[in-house]
């Protein structure tokens, strides 16, 4: 019997190695095919751009936008209005076509991809255009002087309406600060999971539970801003807004995965490992939404991790963009997850009604009573 019971643990052993390992294979395999999925060769599909043109030029101008299907086009009278929907992130930028020569308008800010495709773009037809102009003059042995060859060949003129800041000259800095802000949040939430059963349930442990949550949004949310000042990242943006967005993504991580625990236990984790690991490859801060498969772009953005790195984005560079329905979003998840923290706090535990707290406590009396002497 003595030589059994080591061979059965060493049978365990290998058995439960065997798995963890198996599992870890099993997760590495998932992870690497849906990063790659999304990111390996992210694609342009109809991303907004604004076209400025005369009527008679819309039709041939508009059909080389859209031909491969990676532009949306939206007509606008002037090159201002085009500036201004630009500024609203209405557009990633657009081309004016009325003037001597073509003009593109970029918002490197919204997204240096979009930038680059669209000055690609641009750069490609210009040239294309020009050779044409020059292969006609020659078949029809025509002549142009110095200065008309020079204007044709000079690169095109070029706008960028919103630059990047120097401080953040690739526009990584919002996937950064979604990533730390999301696992942060995973952690508050774990730790709070374990702290709160220790008291009985009630109304006032599922109140005092989101008020801590509250609290945790708004601390971590300050020193997402002070990190960010140590760098120059976002030192322009108004700091009170920028610390109320902040707070509510936060929140609707930490409340959203706070909820999952509550009802479903430790597994609940996982809803903040998501944010984390699958959440902040579609959430539009290193690949733009509008680069990623259907699926990424709409499920990215309906992810507190995607609706507030747009926000955020929005808030920084684009302060006249409508950000209400990344808002919306956020309290959405932070406003639900709070609600089942609070009914899971106030309902009865009919498996335990006594906290962890309570049943040592009186296992201590229990204990102290029967050392005490009795009598005579």
């Amino acid at each position: 019997m003595a030589e059994q019971q080591p061979a059965e643990s060493v049978l365990q052993f290998r058995r439960f190695a065997l798995a963890v390992c198996l599992i870890g294979v099993l997760v590495q395999l998932g992870l690497t095919a849906y990063y790659l999925g999304m990111g390996h060769k992210a694609q342009p599909h109809h991303v907004p751009v604004g076209l400025v043109s005369p009527a008679a030029d819309r039709a041939e101008v508009a059909g080389l936008l859209t031909e491969r299907g990676y532009f949306k086009v939206t007509d606008y009278a002037t090159a201002d209005d085009l500036e201004v929907a630009i500024k609203r992130r209405d557009v990633y930028g657009g081309v004016d076509i009325t003037g001597t020569r073509p003009h593109l308008y970029v918002a490197s800010a919204a997204g240096p991809a979009a930038a680059s495709l669209l000055r690609t773009t641009f750069t490609s037809v210009v040239q294309q255009q020009a050779a044409a102009q020059l292969a006609a003059l020659a078949k029809e042995g025509d002549r142009m002087t110095v200065s008309e060859a020079q204007q044709l060949n000079s690169p095109p003129p070029i706008t960028d309406v919103v630059p990047l800041p120097d401080d953040d000259v690739n526009g990584v800095s919002l996937g950064f600060l979604t990533q730390a802000l999301a696992l942060g949040g995973t952690i508050a939430s774990l730790g709070l999971g374990r702290l709160i059963p220790r008291t009985r349930r009630s109304w006032r442990r599922g109140v005092a539970h989101v008020s801590i949550l509250a609290v945790y949004a708004v601390g971590s949310a300050a020193a997402v801003l002070w990190s960010m000042g140590w760098f120059g990242v976002g030192i322009t943006a108004d700091r009170t807004d920028m610390l109320g967005i902040f707070s509510l993504i936060s929140l609707a991580i930490t409340a959203s995965t706070a909820g999952a625990v509550a009802l479903f236990g430790p597994a609940g984790a996982l809803i903040g490992a998501m944010y984390f690991t699958l959440g902040t490859v579609i959430s539009g801060a290193s690949i733009l939404p509008e680069f990623l498969p259907p699926f990424g772009r709409y499920f990215g953005a309906n992810l507190p991790t995607g609706a507030g790195v747009q926000a955020v984005r929005d808030n920084l560079y684009f302060p006249a963009a409508e950000i209400r329905g990344h808002l919306i979003v956020l309290a959405l998840y932070a406003g639900i997850g709070s609600l089942v923290v609070l009914i899971t706090n106030m309902l009865p535990n009919r498996r335990n009604q006594t906290s962890e707290v309570d049943l040592d406590l009186e296992h201590r009396l229990e204990g102290s009573e029967r050392r005490e002497p009795v009598k005579l």
